[in-house]
């Protein structure tokens, strides 16, 4: 699925993020001392290379919401944008947290020129947030940079199964 928000075109679809070649920018799921790891974060770092490791290290520790730039090494992309989700809880601002991720990638992907940056559905893996809740942050937050997006012309939401893309299309249906 596809929609405009103010000149920004949003998309979702099933996929895998590290095979997005028409993106300049692709966005990894980390973790704090942006090591590499499972999920999203370990099939980045492996498709990139060992040289994402030790680049993505040297910027690190970062904290949920935090988002750094990293050249992309072996990925066909220009750029790997490295943002920290939050592990989901009820008592904590694991919202706002979230909602910051898509918020400072779509910031960085703009300083860095990009025209298109593919986005996973971050915290939504081991970091244990609720896909539902999880999309309505994401397109919202995505969709909210619209004004301001600069260069970024697309945001595409790479969904790793049916199940979440369905999630994430009805969130974006909503904007």
């Amino acid at each position: 699925m596809q929609r405009s928000v103010n000149g920004l075109i949003i998309e979702c679809v099933s996929g895998d993020i590290t095979a997005q070649p028409d993106c300049q920018v692709i966005v990894n799921a980390a973790n704090s001392q942006l090591a590499g790891g499972g999920g999203v974060d370990g099939a980045i770092h492996r498709a990139a290379g060992s040289q994402l490791k030790a680049a993505s290290s040297a910027l690190g520790p970062i904290t949920a919401g935090e988002a750094v730039i990293t050249a992309a090494f072996d990925l066909p992309n220009s750029h790997v944008i490295h943002c920290v989700g939050p592990v989901y809880s009820e008592s904590k601002p694991v919202a706002d947290q979230l909602a910051a991720c898509y918020t400072r990638a779509m910031q960085l992907a703009a300083e860095a020129g990009a025209r298109r940056v593919a986005f996973p559905a971050i915290s939504c893996g081991v970091y244990g947030y609720p896909m539902d809740q999880a999309s309505r942050i994401a397109i919202r937050a995505v969709a909210n940079c619209a004004p301001e997006r600069g260069t970024v012309e697309l945001a595409r939401f790479v969904l790793f199964s049916e199940q979440a893309l369905a999630v994430f299309n009805a969130a974006l249906d909503g904007v």
